[in-house]
């Protein structure tokens, strides 16, 4: 871990304290914790800015968001990445994310599109899971292949675009090429005993977040969350996770369960990174390393660039050399779910 990712911990302790702690009351003071959200993630967007000067933003003329494009010349081939924001369903936006979809969009060489969902408490369950799906059909819609679209999030996100997979998945609707769960809420149950130290959210928080979300729908719903729905019949999902945040064991468990119903997913495990790690880009290298990760694993499943010059960073795992995820395992569709969880439990001992 960088001597910026250790940083880092401290200030998140420190600002929960001093500027973010009625995330853990009954009722937080949600308009407040949205304003500061917005304005501490000027700090990134600001620097994304002058990182990829040539990368630009734009409104959609139908749907609620933005577009992100990479720098000027970079060859996308129509490859399109729905993001879906973290922030525990009633907070973030295109906006405080758009350091990462910055960063994002120029690493896999695709346009991203950072959807602008309806928040809680204002807009319960299923709002945001409607608006996830209708965004993803109009894409379609208009003419772009399923096959060239990835479903992207973090946080709240990541559970999301879980969701919105099984979603379709259970409509018959053609599903995207794969999927990206950064540091994924999936299960809102919030079980007690799962997960580590928590320094970036606290089980209180969670459950907090939860209520506001669900209001009168209940936990274990499974496109509430869903890593209690049936799992089958899913496209490739890479799941990036630290060992420090509550939702490790929560991820690990989420893997296995896509194991068992013989599906495709990489799990990769990061050491003593905070949650959503991602979302602190470029001010840490193990968040842009992991976006890079994520890059990597889409082009496996998307169609790749026809012009492999048209970006700085033809080789993404090249940056990964000193910032490397601490466990990484693939599992192919069909392989046995004992056999991975004999080598999970042989190299890191999650299953």
């Amino acid at each position: 871990m960088s001597w910026r990712s250790r940083v880092l911990r401290g200030a998140i302790a420190l600002l929960i304290v001093l500027r973010f702690k009625s995330i853990r009351e009954s009722t937080p003071d949600v308009a407040e914790l949205r304003k500061r959200a917005h304005r501490l993630s000027g700090v990134g967007r600001w620097a994304s800015r002058g990182l990829y000067r040539r990368s630009s933003t734009r409104p959609d003329s139908q749907l609620p968001g933005e577009w992100v494009w990479p720098n000027d010349g970079v060859q996308t081939d129509g490859v399109v990445i729905l993001y879906l924001h973290g922030g525990a369903y009633y907070m973030g936006s295109p906006a405080t994310h758009r350091a990462l979809t910055t960063e994002l969009a120029n690493a896999a060489r695709a346009c991203v599109f950072a959807l602008n969902y309806r928040l809680a408490p204002e807009h319960p369950f299923p709002a945001a899971l409607d608006d996830a799906k209708f965004a993803y059909q109009t894409l379609i819609a208009r003419g772009i292949a399923p096959g060239s679209i990835v479903l992207a999030g973090d946080s709240a996100g990541g559970g999301l675009a879980l969701a919105t997979l099984v979603a379709l998945r259970d409509d018959a609707v053609p599903l995207p090429a794969c999927a990206i769960l950064l540091s994924p809420w999936a299960d809102l149950s919030v079980d007690e005993e799962s997960g580590g130290e928590a320094f970036a959210q606290s089980r209180r928080a969670m459950r907090t977040a939860a209520a506001l979300y669900l209001q009168d729908a209940s936990a274990g719903e499974p496109l509430a969350s869903p890593a209690r729905a049936s799992l089958h019949g899913l496209v490739p999902l890479q799941i990036q996770t630290s060992d420090a945040e509550a939702l490790y064991q929560d991820a690990c468990r989420l893997a296995g369960r896509v194991m068992q119903s013989r599906g495709r997913v990489e799990l990769s495990v990061w050491h003593g990174l905070p949650h959503a790690w991602h979302c602190f880009t470029p001010f840490i290298p193990e968040a842009r390393a992991g976006l890079r990760l994520a890059a990597a694993f889409m082009r496996r499943y998307v169609p790749a660039p026809s012009n492999p010059n048209s970006h700085p960073t033809d080789s993404p795992n090249a940056s990964l050399t000193n910032n490397a995820p601490l466990r990484s395992f693939f599992c192919p569709a069909g392989r046995s779910k004992r056999r991975i969880d004999q080598r999970a439990r042989k190299s890191e001992n999650i299953a």
